[in-house]
């Protein structure tokens, strides 16, 4: 899970409407770039580019049972997500202090993502961080099912990291081919701002700073959250320097 800084409110005065904050969220925390140019936008949570449908996700949910609907359309309430984490998450009550969320804790730390597709919290954490993980895990169904109009068109979402990772493992060989040549390392940004997945392309390419470093740089908001080191190693704590409630717990 891509960790993210969005920063102080566009709108000092607030959103009239929290899907106004849409595109100031895309630019903040949302698009991928290559060369320059947007390419691909992304859930906050599963890290796969969304081309449509991509919504504005409140972290307290507006409505139900726990509903804050004082958050409605509070700009530090806002994330980016998909159908499926957006529908998984649903109304359900959020303790951030029981949660790693990418706007406040070092999420690429807390999990891990398997060659076979699955999402598990990482092998260093804790006990208690662990639960953490796995309670994040399940509220926005990381490892469930991908519904499209009320049908399960995928068992779950395994193939799809599994695709990622050859993909990212393809392009590292061509990578190490040919090391210093310019045009294939922008190549390779390219190729992972348009699969998605920044956790998996970071893991596959571990061993080479450059790179991590420049994947970095391509997603809006991830070098800004202070995450990373020069070399693009992950730093522990989060920041948190948008000051956000129960921040910086990994």
């Amino acid at each position: 899970m891509r960790p993210c800084k969005r920063g102080d409110s566009p709108k000092p005065q607030g959103f009239t409407h929290y899907r106004d904050a849409f595109d100031h969220l895309l630019n903040a925390i949302g698009k991928g770039y290559s060369q320059g140019k947007p390419i691909a936008q992304y859930c906050s949570y599963c890290e796969r580019v969304i081309v449509t449908n991509l919504a504005v996700e409140h972290l307290q949910p507006k409505d139900g049972p726990d509903g804050r609907p004082d958050l409605k359309n509070e700009w530090a309430n806002f994330l980016l997500a998909c159908v499926n984490c957006n529908s998984s998450k649903g109304n359900k009550a959020v303790n951030f202090n029981e949660l790693f969320l990418p706007d406040r804790d070092n999420t690429f730390l807390a999990f891990d993502y398997d060659t076979n597709g699955v999402v598990a919290p990482a092998a260093g954490l804790t006990d208690e961080q662990k639960s953490l993980a796995q309670r994040t895990i399940d509220l926005v169904g990381l490892n469930a099912g991908i519904v499209n109009n009320g049908t399960v068109v995928s068992k779950d979402r395994r193939n799809q990291r599994i695709n990622a990772y050859l993909s990212a493992i393809d392009s590292l060989e061509d990578f190490k081919s040919d090391p210093n040549n310019e045009a294939l390392k922008r190549a390779t940004v390219k190729s992972m701002v348009t699969s998605g997945y920044f956790s998996i392309w970071m893991k596959v390419f571990n061993d080479y700073p450059e790179m991590k470093s420049n994947f970095i740089n391509a997603h809006n908001g991830t070098r800004e959250s202070g995450c990373f080191d020069g070399l693009a190693d992950a730093i522990s704590p989060h920041p948190n320097t948008d000051n956000l409630d129960c921040g910086g717990k990994i």
